[in-house]
């Protein structure tokens, strides 16, 4: 597990610089209104992705290694095509950015395909095509951009979304293709229990991503609605900066819930949970630090006079930053063991603490009020899992440390990769 989780680790970190780097290109092309459109139309895009990763996602990652490999990919082929299509249009029914319809289903549509080949390579424990494919998410992203801008001189901010289609389509049938040519044909074929399962493990799972989705972008839409698409621009610079952390965490947590659906130990499972928990604690202690360390002046030098504030957008989300990263281990955990029920009950903790002081703080302190409202629902999920995690395992105090064996080993795969 080790070795997996450095290499995916060192993915992660090369997709949080290119993230970085898109989002400083993207404020500085199209300011704060810019910023903000795009975010409300990524929003709207992972709200689409939730729906259809019912099929394309974790079940797909979860079933991969239980049923046919094609018989799985049809079911979420077919569903990432339907899904795709028909919830952009029902947003478009209810006037939510509707002038941006087609690009929404475009990205849609094949950040589903996309998504369904990089969750079968985790189900198949194939983590370094889904390393190469996650990086090259941002990296094609970016070099689509400059193509567009400096070769065909577009300069409006749908730009950003023509250049995601283009990267998301390249990549899908890139991986498609290296996936088909180990399926067989003959094998193709439906079937009413692999519907039925994958249906039932992924709403499951889906319903609690869908919802703590919410609770981490539904002051986006608040925040468009009583202050402007610019406050959504400045509070999602603050966002995306203090989330990129989770892109380097999440990075143990995808090896993590690939070594507990292949488990066949309950007790080695808890084990490989316990050594995530640890490691992810003191990474977010790491980037703590560096954002603290970092002035004030350097992000309004790189995005501009009205991003002045991103650093203290991102101090006040920290505590529920670090709170969710960690926590996350325990998610993927539970995920891996279907306990499916505990994750919709924390997330819909979560949520009704966003809806409630959503409607109370935003209209009053606007982004301060955004981002008060964003931290206690952050808190509150992980105080409800961690809860259930210490309840139902036992713990005894050299869970808590990082042993030295455990240094040893992640510095000799390290230095041996």
């Amino acid at each position: 597990m080790q070795l997996s989780v450095i290499k995916t680790f060192i993915s992660r970190f090369l997709i949080l610089i290119l993230s970085f780097g898109l989002v400083i290109y993207s404020t500085n092309m199209w300011g704060s209104e810019g910023k903000g459109t795009i975010s409300i139309v990524i929003a709207n895009v992972a709200a689409v992705s939730f729906f259809s990763s019912i099929f394309s996602g974790s079940s797909t990652s979860y079933f991969a290694s239980r049923f046919k490999i094609e018989q799985v990919l049809l079911y979420a082929y077919v569903w990432s095509l339907l899904i795709g299509i028909l919830i952009p249009f029902l947003f478009s029914f209810a006037s939510i950015q509707s002038e941006y319809l087609i690009y929404l289903i475009g990205i849609s549509v094949f950040s589903s395909l996309l998504s369904t080949n990089i969750n079968l390579f985790i189900g198949t424990q194939n983590i370094k095509r889904f390393n190469i494919y996650t990086v090259l998410q941002q990296l094609v992203h970016l070099i689509f951009i400059g193509i567009l801008v400096y070769v065909f001189n577009q300069k409006d901010v749908s730009v950003y979304f023509m250049a995601q289609i283009g990267c998301l389509a390249l990549l899908f049938f890139t991986s498609f293709f290296q996936i088909i040519r180990k399926c067989k044909i003959s094998a193709i074929s439906f079937s009413g229990v692999v519907a039925r399962d994958m249906f039932e493990y992924g709403w499951k799972t889906q319903l609690s991503a869908f919802i703590q989705f919410l609770n981490y972008r539904l002051s986006f839409y608040f925040l468009e609605y009583f202050d402007g698409i610019s406050s959504v621009g400045i509070f999602s610079i603050g966002v995306t900066f203090s989330e990129a952390i989770w892109t380097i965490t999440r990075s143990i947590a995808v090896v993590l819930y690939s070594d507990v659906v292949n488990s066949k130990s309950r007790e080695e499972s808890v084990l490989k949970t316990k050594s995530s928990l640890k490691l992810t604690f003191l990474l977010m202690l790491v980037f703590i630090a560096g954002i603290i360390m970092i002035p004030s002046q350097v992000y309004e030098l790189i995005f501009g006079k009205e991003f002045r504030d991103t650093k203290l957008i991102m101090l006040f989300l920290l505590p529920g930053i670090f709170a969710i990263a960690v926590s996350d281990m325990v998610g993927y955990y539970f995920s891996g063991i279907k306990e499916l029920k505990i994750l919709n009950i924390k997330s819909i903790a979560g949520l009704l603490a966003t809806i409630g002081l959503s409607w109370i703080a935003i209209p009053e302190w606007g982004i301060w009020g955004a981002c008060f409202a964003t931290t206690i629902s952050y808190l509150i999920s992980a105080a409800f899992l961690f809860r259930k995690f210490y309840r139902s395992v036992e713990f005894q105090w050299k869970d808590y440390m990082i042993t030295k064996e455990e240094i040893r080993i992640l510095q000799e795969k390290f230095l041996r990769k």
